[in-house]
């Protein structure tokens, strides 16, 4: 599966989640301290847009997530999913932590967990939950292994959670990102 598809079937998963939110839930809080669904929703965005920069590129911003968070989210995956789609642009390289990569294996590594864990703390803020298919937590847990001490370190996770020893694959994943995977709303 090429980044572009792999980012189409995220994208999608999201989508019908940020559409699933009734307009009232969006101010609740969620499973990230201190942030709301729209605040989680709005650092989705922001990373996206920030993550293109690095090859000279930008996405559309023209929508506030404070006024309409599902056209606001729209507009930025589909211009994200259009450079994808551009192996010119997908492939365009950069330097990040002293090693050449490229575009799209940024958006694979980074913006794709994103869409995976950030779809389940903003599905938790409008109280209701979702499974994480198999294969995406496979790829966050390899995602979170390469990473290491460094995803703590930066700031891209709360400490672990601990959870039962039997717990879920899924609940196991939360627990590592940070995230306590009972965690409902007020």
């Amino acid at each position: 599966m090429t980044t572009a598809d792999r980012y189409r079937r995220l994208a999608e998963l999201f989508d019908s989640t940020v559409e699933a939110i009734a307009p009232a839930a969006w101010g609740k809080a969620s499973p990230c301290e201190k942030w709301s669904a729209r605040d989680v929703l709005t650092h989705v965005l922001d990373s996206e847009a920030a993550a293109v920069t690095n090859v000279g590129l930008s996405l559309d911003r023209t929508l506030d997530p404070a006024d309409d968070p599902v056209a606001a989210w729209r507009e930025v995956r589909d211009g994200m999913q259009a450079i994808l789609d551009d192996p010119a642009k997908a492939g365009l390289e950069y330097e990040s932590l002293g090693a050449t990569t490229t575009l799209a294996d940024s958006i694979e590594r980074f913006i794709c967990v994103d869409l995976i864990v950030h779809r389940w703390d903003i599905a938790r803020a409008a109280g209701t939950d979702i499974t994480i298919p198999d294969n995406d937590i496979a790829d966050v847990d390899t995602f979170l292994d390469s990473m290491g001490q460094m995803f703590y370190d930066y700031g891209a996770g709360a400490p672990a959670v601990a959870v039962a020893d039997d717990a879920s694959p899924q609940d196991t994943l939360l627990g590592r990102t940070g995230r306590d995977p009972q965690w409902s709303a007020a």
